[in-house]
């Protein structure tokens, strides 16, 4: 909690400000009951009319005032929450901008997603509840009960019958309510995750149909949710009627005491004036009885603040397992382009064996090497060491003649133009993606990327050409053309090498064959292809076969026709689909 709450040092002159316009606004409300208790006691019994109106226009002058100090008040305490959720938000995301996918996979996005939104807004809440309660009843509690012992000791005792009640039902909810808090924020984090796999594999559920089964999946899920939210709220609510009963009980209690003999009065609450000042304590009385209630209330809001906090400590404290060096090296430049495999071996956390194991070749500088092989050969693996995105068990991967671990990770992304397996354009303009590769480029290397990935026939056809916007998730594009565009934002990156993961799966061949060779041509550079389809690596000037996560052959086509039994079977299964020279 502790360290989530120092987020809040650059906005804590507006903190400040908000308690002590709460503190004001208090200590307005304390003022009023003692000016009508003078109005009543001194004005109408006197019949005093232009006392009245003078202590009247005093008290109105207080209650403006108070009035618009609570709207300052309110207004900076609300500033003040907002701008610390948008701290929280900040620190957590470019928390996870700094992790490792190994990092990310161990939380799991979902979960991710949760504590920068839900766990966020939790602690958000506190600090307006701290602002607007936890300072405020102090200050209500103390000035109420000095101002109620001030005008009779006696009957000011019964509240503190009341506050162990109150304060042994707060402690009863806290035992309830904690529990119910933890498991709400795991279910929502395992309905966050439904959601995000469901609504990504709509196609599938539709084309299988099974819209009907995912319903009854997602209202047992979201009905579990929803009962444990229903269940904690029905807990919290009863909390507050409850210390409204407590308050009338002790109304009642006070005005039998007050008014045992009414012929009495004055001896009885030994106040010279009682009529005006009963009213006064009957005022104070319930100022403490409800702050001691919303005191109570608070024995819920702080833990629950408390459990929020610690998830987002975890992520804000989780060390990411890939670091850069404390003193990067500098890369070999006359290797440059070249990515150097030796003896590699990887294996994902918790997996039982390795994915890839005694991983050596190297991808010569300015060539093209593909790798293939059957589904869960670690492919796909074996590239994302290469940027670093995880780190190698055992043996090293030397990019520039360099082991990657020595090297930065923004100089080694800064030299690699990647295209993942699963193509993803971001929301705004064609240009805008394109531009992801390298902000500051020309027209005409975003041309130049169009013409080699074969996009300017589609993108010269729309109505704003490059211009045209890319709606969310790039609904608006086949996925043909989405793979052309990612490949295209790649290449305007001025890279030494280029990593295509499965990128001309959607394409045909045709196309497929002109992008090759337009690449081969035009981009003078390293290029590591995956691919599934033997047609796509056959000008390769070196073919890497995996098996089982393990190196069975390397050469050039020919060569691997010959000597690779699993590269033979993968050309012959799809040689009546394909045709290549």
């Amino acid at each position: 909690m502790k360290k989530v709450l120092s987020y809040i040092k650059p906005i804590k002159g507006t903190a400040v400000l908000s308690m002590i316009l709460v503190l004001l606004a208090q200590g307005m409300t304390l003022a009023l009951p003692m000016l009508m208790s003078q109005i009543i006691n001194v004005g109408i019994q006197n019949k005093d009319l232009d006392y009245i109106k003078r202590v009247g226009l005093i008290m109105i002058a207080v209650s403006a005032l108070g009035v618009g100090i609570s709207v300052l008040s309110s207004y900076y305490s609300s500033k003040t929450a907002t701008c610390y959720g948008k701290i929280l938000r900040e620190k957590i995301f470019l928390k996870v901008e700094t992790l490792s996918q190994a990092d990310i996979d161990r939380i799991g996005t979902p979960s991710l997603i949760t504590r920068c939104t839900s766990d966020v807004q939790v602690m958000q809440d506190f600090i307006l509840q701290l602002i607007r309660i936890i300072i405020a009843s102090p200050i209500m509690l103390v000035g109420g009960t000095f101002m109620a012992f001030f005008l009779n000791a006696k009957l000011a005792m019964i509240i503190f019958a009341i506050i162990p009640v109150i304060a042994l039902l707060a402690f009863v909810v806290v035992k309830l309510v904690m529990p119910l808090f933890k498991k709400r924020q795991k279910l929502t984090d395992e309905v966050n995750r439904y959601l995000r796999e469901k609504l990504t594999g709509i196609r599938v559920i539709r084309a299988f149909n099974r819209t009907d089964f995912e319903d009854e999946v997602f209202s047992e899920k979201n009905l579990r949710l929803s009962g444990l939210v229903m269940k904690f709220s029905r807990i919290m609510a009863v909390l507050l009627p409850v210390c409204i009963v407590l308050i009338i009980m002790a109304l009642d209690l006070l005005i039998y005491v007050a008014t045992k003999n009414i012929d009495a009065m004055t001896d009885v609450v030994k106040i010279q004036n009682s009529v005006g000042d009963l009213q006064a304590f009957v005022i104070y009385m319930i100022m403490i009885v409800f702050s001691v209630s919303m005191t109570a209330a608070m024995f819920v809001i702080v833990p629950r603040a408390n459990i929020s906090a610690k998830r987002i400590t975890e992520v804000l404290d989780l060390e990411a397992k890939i670091k850069d060096p404390e003193k990067p090296l500098s890369v070999d430049e006359s290797k440059k382009g070249t990515v150097e495999f030796k003896n590699v071996s990887f294996g994902y956390e918790d997996a039982e064996s390795s994915v890839l194991s005694g991983i050596d070749f190297t991808a010569e500088s300015g060539k093209v090497t593909a790798i293939i092989g059957a589904t869960g050969s670690g492919k796909t693996t074996l590239i994302n060491l290469i940027p670093r995105f995880y780190d190698v068990g055992e043996g090293e991967v030397l990019f520039d003649g360099v082991n990657v671990k020595e090297l930065s990770q923004s100089d080694l992304h800064s030299r690699i133009g990647l295209v993942p397996q699963k193509s993803f354009l971001f929301s705004g303009s064609i240009r805008d993606n394109l531009l992801y590769g390298d902000e500051n480029a020309d027209e005409e290397r975003l041309a130049l990327a169009l013409d080699v990935a074969q996009c300017n026939e589609f993108v010269s056809a729309l109505p704003d050409g490059i211009e045209s916007s890319v709606s969310q998730n790039a609904t608006n594009f086949s996925g043909g053309q989405k793979q052309r565009l990612s490949i295209a934002r790649a290449l305007v990156k001025k890279a030494e090498v280029y990593i295509f993961d499965d990128s001309f799966s959607a394409l045909d061949f045709m196309t497929d064959a002109k992008l090759r060779a337009a690449i081969r041509e035009k981009i003078s550079a390293t290029v590591i292809i995956v691919a599934q389809r033997v047609g796509t690596i056959l000008d390769a000037d070196k073919i890497i076969v995996l098996d089982e996560g393990k190196i069975v052959g390397e050469g050039k086509h020919g060569e691997l026709l010959e000597s690779c039994p699993v590269y033979r079977e993968i050309v012959q299964s799809q040689l009546s689909e394909e045709a290549f020279a």
